[in-house]
């Protein structure tokens, strides 16, 4: 076995990433009631007793809502910087010393078999970050919350065997839907969430010939569709000729266990 992982839940509405190896099991983000964790882990039949800890990307209540609550129950070291902590610290409840880890950004953990880098994003948190997971020559690359996809960003994501990647929303949907402006300006800002057409822009310029699989993640119920999501990343991909599996997520069904070959 190389890499396996599940998009567990991906959304506005909830988030939560599941990866192992032969040695280790990581969880990142438990946006979800501690109920609902517990069904998601259940479906790709995973005990969540055997994770070996939980990596935090950023504070907002969409990627933490159950992390206290499944943290405390299967007693799980948790993993985030410092701004992370002080910004999250009053909305998980008491978590014991023993369980709080500091994991900086631009830094590479190793867990036991498995090497995980963190790198930042332009989202409108404390200090929010995300994260590419190495074994054997193998890499993952998880990429949501993004106000725009830097240089830097996509050096360290390039070339990976495949992408959990933002597709959050539909341009003319979102200028034409119910939300407040202010509420649009923020997701179309440098500090949002990036659009299908970004998306595939940016993927175009980091998928290498090792490239298995992409899953389009983070797509907002109210200003798009996994259909056009897929349809519109696509299309810019063919348009630099490339072709490759897109693959949707929801935000309370996971993803079948894929394993990285």
């Amino acid at each position: 076995m190389t890499l396996r992982f599940s998009v567990l839940a991906s959304g506005s509405t909830g988030n939560a990433f599941y990866i192992e190896s032969e040695q280790e099991r990581l969880l990142v983000d438990a946006g979800l009631s501690g109920k609902q964790m517990d069904r998601l882990f259940q479906e790709i039949d995973i005990d969540p007793a055997s994770l070996s800890g939980i990596l935090v990307t950023h504070e907002h209540s969409d990627h933490i809502k159950g992390l206290g609550i499944v943290a405390r129950k299967y007693q799980l070291p948790i993993y985030a910087n410092e701004k992370t902590w002080k910004a999250m610290e009053g909305s998980i409840g008491k978590i014991t010393t023993d369980q709080k880890f500091l994991f900086n950004m631009h830094e590479v953990k190793t867990f036991n078999d498995m090497d995980v880098e963190s790198f930042g994003v332009s989202h409108d948190a404390a200090e929010p970050m995300f994260y590419t997971f190495h074994h054997h020559g193998k890499k993952v690359a998880l990429v949501t919350d993004l106000g725009y996809v830097s240089e830097r960003i996509k050096k360290t994501v390039e070339q990976a065997d495949a992408y959990v990647f933002e597709a959050n929303h539909d341009v003319s949907m979102l200028r034409m839907g119910k939300y407040p402006w202010n509420v649009k300006r923020r997701i179309l800002g440098d500090s949002g969430h990036i659009s299908n057409e970004d998306s595939g822009l940016a993927l175009a310029d980091i998928i290498g010939n090792n490239t298995q699989r992409i899953y389009l993640a983070h797509l907002s119920l109210d200003n798009n569709m996994k259909d056009l999501a897929r349809m519109s990343v696509d299309s810019v991909l063919k348009e630099r000729g490339i072709s490759l599996d897109l693959m949707d997520t929801d935000h309370q069904s996971p993803t079948t266990l894929y394993e990285v070959g």
